[in-house]
């Protein structure tokens, strides 16, 4: 399984799908709220929310999207980055609720070498998140400092800290 690529790897304009999908329920909702310490009633009261809001629902936190397309991303994208550089944008662009299935998608807008070091490489990518029935919700563009081949090979291969597995005697 291919986990991250190196700056060679990229394409401009290429496209990865991440799969697969993730069906958020409540309980992901309310464990991301109370994680990051966010009570809004929107994300957490039923009643509040069926009551006096326009959407007569619980909607997710538009951050736990966020990050779990970040998350999902990261097999296709990031693995192999060596630093999130910088968040550009984030639009939240319709809600999520408790059942819907997210997807994601990323599309590589842009690559450059870096101006430090010739052994990593800058990507600009999209990634557009969306739900089972096509609705775009969430789309950000990111800037990702990713290894060059070169990196790679000479910091001991794909998987440098990964042990080996040693038999036991019989």
């Amino acid at each position: 399984m291919q986990f991250g690529r190196t700056y060679e790897e990229f394409e401009v304009g290429a496209t990865y799908k991440h799969w697969p999908g993730k069906t958020v329920t409540e309980y992901d909702d309310h464990l991301f709220c109370l994680l990051t310490m966010n009570h809004h009633p929107l994300h957490m009261d039923v009643n509040y929310a069926e009551n006096t809001t326009d959407f007569g629902k619980n909607v997710v936190v538009g951050n736990y999207i966020y990050s779990l397309l970040l998350g999902m991303s990261v097999p296709d994208i990031s693995g192999k980055a060596i630093a999130n550089l910088e968040i550009e944008s984030l639009r939240h662009v319709a809600p999520t609720f408790h059942g819907d299935t997210i997807y994601g998608q990323t599309t590589v807008l842009d690559k450059w070498p870096s101006k430090s070091k010739n052994d990593r490489g800058i990507v600009h990518v999209e990634t557009k998140g969306y739900k089972q029935d096509g609705t775009l919700v969430c789309v950000f563009r990111r800037k990702v400092m990713v290894p060059t081949e070169t990196y790679i090979k000479e910091r001991g291969g794909e998987q440098p800290g990964r042990p080996e597995l040693k038999e036991q005697e019989k």
